[in-house]
C-alpha cells in the first residue's frame, strides 16, 4: 500500500499560506507572503532534503500545482548555463519525472509532464490510490487537498516545520473538519531561529482521561447541571 505523507511549512497559529514569496498567493489580500523564506536556515534545507530522498510522486490542490508549474520546469537544469544552481536543478529534474496526481476541475489544462487528474471524487481516488503498490504520495502545500485528507482520515504521516510567528489571516492547516486522531512524534529539532521541526505518524485514537476529583462536589454537579441545561 501506499503511503500519504505531509510536508507542511506553518505559523505558530496553524497558517501555511504563502511561505515561499510576496506574489506565490495573495488571495484574501495575504499581505505577509515570503515569511518562511526570510527564515530560511541550512537546517530547514537539510530536512527538505531528507524529504526527497524516498520515492514519491506528487499529490497537490490546482493552486500549488499551477504554482509549481510554472516554476520547476523552468529552472535551468544545464550546468554550463548562466543561472544554474545545483539544488534548484535537482529539484526540477526531480519533479518532472514523478507523477503529479492533481486535484482539478480542468485536467486538459495540465500541461506539465507527468500529471494527472483525480477525477470529480477527489477522497475517493486518494483512497484508491492508497490501494495501490507504489511510492508514498508526497503532499506540499495544497491547503484544500489537506482538508480533504483530514476530513477522511487518510494521512500517514506528517513533517511539520513551525516559524515562530503569529500571521493570523491565511490558510491554515487544520480546518474544524478534521477527523480526532492520534499522532506519534518521531522526530523533532529546533534550528537557531526558533524554527520547530515535527515529524509524526499516524497512531490510534484519541486517548483521554480526568484530572477531576473522583466524588465531584456540590458546586461541580451544579456547574454541570447549569451547563447542560444552557
Amino acid at each position: 500500500m501506499r503511503r500519504i505523507v505531509l510536508s507542511a511549512f506553518v505559523s505558530l497559529d496553524g497558517v501555511m499560506q504563502a511561505p515561499g514569496g510576496p506574489e506565490e498567493d495573495r488571495m484574501g489580500g495575504f499581505a505577509h507572503g515570503g515569511w518562511l523564506a526570510a527564515r530560511w536556515e541550512e537546517e530547514i534545507g537539510q530536512v527538505i532534503d531528507e524529504v526527497f530522498e524516498k520515492p514519491f510522486d506528487l499529490l497537490l490542490g490546482r493552486r500549488t500545482y499551477d504554482i509549481f508549474a510554472a516554476h520547476w520546469p523552468h529552472v535551468e537544469k544545464d550546468p554550463s548555463a548562466e543561472g544554474y544552481d545545483e539544488g534548484s536543478a535537482k529539484i526540477g529534474v526531480l519533479f518532472d519525472g514523478i507523477t503529479k496526481f492533481v486535484a482539478t476541475h480542468h485536467p486538459d489544462t495540465l500541461t506539465w509532464e507527468n500529471s494527472r487528474a483525480l477525477g470529480q471524487d477527489v477522497a475517493g481516488a486518494m483512497r484508491s490510490l492508497k490501494q495501490e503498490e507504489g511510492a508514498d504520495l508526497l503532499v506540499q502545500g495544497s491547503t484544500e487537498i489537506i482538508q480533504i485528507l483530514l476530513q477522511n482520515d487518510l494521512l500517514d504521516e506528517m513533517t511539520l516545520i513551525i516559524a515562530p510567528l503569529i500571521l493570523g489571516r491565511g490558510k491554515k492547516l487544520f480546518g474544524s473538519g478534521a477527523v480526532p486522531a492520534g499522532l506519534k512524534l518521531v522526530k523533532s529539532s529546533t534550528t537557531p531561529k526558533g524554527v520547530i521541526i515535527a515529524r509524526y505518524l499516524r497512531e490510534g485514537d484519541v486517548e483521554t482521561a480526568s484530572f477531576a476529583l473522583e466524588t465531584p462536589t456540590e458546586a461541580e454537579l451544579e456547574r454541570r447541571k447549569a451547563w447542560h441545561a444552557s
